[in-house]
């Protein structure tokens, strides 16, 4: 029923017919060009002034940034009690008990790389001395980039609240 020849023009058929299609879409781009109006050369007529760049209005629609001092003063150590949920899988508050990361009791004010029993990476100990509260900000940033190579998987804390709270609620856990 079918030989080769008849296997040929049916290939034949198609291949043509990819062809036309192909051919006629480019030639309907060039006729019916849209991308650039009457060519590069081409400019608005006019400019319609809304008052304001798109730089100021950004500007001012982002909330003005509090300063970390101000956000720990006002730190609600209770918010804080919740935000520790996304670090006690790797983290204890009890004394001397250590899990995939260290003891989080009294870190607030404690020297860098002071935990007996844990074994810290360099990392750490190359950035700060004590983990003071400005510090501990910094580190929930984002860890990996204040502390490159440090082994915390953790991608940080994005809201500067969250990270307010989080270190009120540690603190009151010495």
């Amino acid at each position: 029923m079918f030989d080769t020849m008849t296997l040929t023009k049916v290939v034949g058929g198609f291949c043509g017919a990819l062809l036309i299609f192909l051919l006629g879409g480019w030639l309907s781009e060039s006729l019916y060009h849209t991308g650039g109006g009457h060519g590069d050369h081409a400019q608005a007529a006019y400019v319609i002034d809304t008052g304001e760049s798109d730089a100021q209005g950004a500007e001012e629609d982002a909330e003005p940034e509090v300063p970390f001092a101000e956000l720990f003063a006002a730190a609600d150590a209770d918010k804080g009690a919740k935000v520790f949920g996304k670090c006690k899988a790797c983290h204890a508050l009890e004394e001397g008990k250590n899990g995939a990361g260290p003891s989080l009791f009294a870190v607030v004010d404690r020297a860098t790389s002071s935990v007996d029993g844990f074994k810290y990476s360099g990392s750490l100990v190359a950035v700060t001395d004590s983990w003071s509260p400005e510090a501990l900000n910094a580190f929930l940033i984002d860890p990996k980039g204040y502390a490159p190579g440090t082994k915390m998987n953790f991608k940080g804390l994005p809201k500067p609240e969250d990270r307010a709270n989080l270190i009120a609620y540690l603190q009151g856990q010495s």
